[in-house]
């Protein structure tokens, strides 16, 4: 900054930018940024086997069953977290190459969805359309002579969005990236009746190495054939990123959504600052793990870092987040 303008807007000692830090009244005064509850959306890994299983690159994360679920979002209800994602582990015996159980409207996820609703109305509910937990290739769509079928796969997508929204979901969030997925998921929700149910599309989903751990969780990572590089995106591209939510959101998206989370903020920022729309990001499962890891090492404050690191995905402008972090997230917000 030239001399000039720094005269301007006065110096030291005359200005002093630690006043407005001495006292943590005044640091809540100038705030430019509040992480609140009504910020966080709670990933939760469900299974069709009785218990829980834990997740063993994710401390403190475990796959429930159904006799588990209910009483492990009772939590989340009381500390008013507005809304959880489902994400299945499929029984092996399931899967399929065309993902067939994706579509059945007794499926995990489905029954998971009426049992939710039933003990909890007013708990939202985000489901993907996707096929990876479905899949015998573990891939998000259907997979033949070494391609990824875009078009066979969004007809399965659309089949798997109605059984969902039948069932109860509130919002659809298609997370395979396939081309075209969002106009024919909001058409055939139209045409089923559903035109309530809301898009929340992965728009910017980064072929990323931070997945490791929810592939474990939904058991997909072990039958992946090959990677996802042909349908997610390139890790050095951010401009595509816009053009990407530029097409979702011509296609119908109510909210759109980067993933991962922190390494990507700078396209957060991008998305949020081009389209002004509702932008939510996804603290994915390998920034908890490493998060995680460093603090049973005693390398970093738990409770610090969580708050920080969700800080930051509002910094950049997201509406909504998606972590493993929201229950103690909540209880400390609320805790004050």
């Amino acid at each position: 900054m030239a001399q000039h303008e720094t005269e301007a807007l006065g110096a030291y000692p005359s200005v002093r930018m630690r006043r407005n830090r001495v006292d943590a009244w005044t640091r809540r005064l100038v705030a430019e940024n509040r992480l609140s509850v009504d910020d966080l959306i709670w990933p939760v890994f469900i299974q069709d086997a009785k218990g829980a299983v834990p997740v063993e690159s994710m401390p403190g994360v475990e796959r429930l069953g159904p006799d588990r679920l209910i009483d492990a979002l009772g939590p989340a209800v009381d500390l008013k977290i507005p809304a959880i994602a489902l994400f299945p582990f499929i029984d092996p015996a399931l899967k399929t190459p065309d993902g067939a159980e994706a579509v059945n409207p007794d499926n995990l996820v489905c029954q998971a969805i009426r049992a939710v609703k039933a003990a909890y109305p007013d708990l939202g509910i985000v489901c993907d359309a996707a096929l990876d937990p479905f899949n015998s290739q573990g891939h998000d769509g259907i997979l033949r002579d070494g391609k990824i079928l875009n078009d066979e796969t969004i007809e399965i997508l659309c089949r798997q969005s109605v059984a969902q929204a039948q069932a109860g979901c509130d919002i659809i969030a298609p997370s395979d990236m396939m081309d075209g997925r969002v106009g024919a998921i909001r058409a055939a929700l139209d045409g089923a009746g559903y035109q309530d149910v809301r898009i929340l599309s992965y728009a910017a989903k980064y072929a990323s190495a931070f997945y490791g751990p929810f592939r474990e969780a939904i058991g997909s990572s072990a039958a992946l054939a090959g990677d996802k590089k042909t349908y997610q995106m390139d890790p050095a591209n951010a401009r595509e990123a816009l053009r990407e939510v530029a097409l979702d959101l011509a296609e119908g998206a109510d909210m759109v959504m980067v993933k991962p989370g922190m390494p990507y903020l700078d396209i957060v920022r991008a998305v949020k600052d081009t389209f002004g729309v509702p932008t939510f990001a996804y603290q994915v499962s390998g920034e908890y793990a490493m998060l995680k890891a460093a603090v049973a090492q005693g390398w970093l404050d738990n409770d610090r870092v969580v708050m920080e690191s969700l800080l930051a995905f509002k910094r950049a402008g997201a509406d909504a987040i998606l972590t493993y972090m929201a229950l103690e997230a909540a209880a400390r917000i609320k805790a004050g």
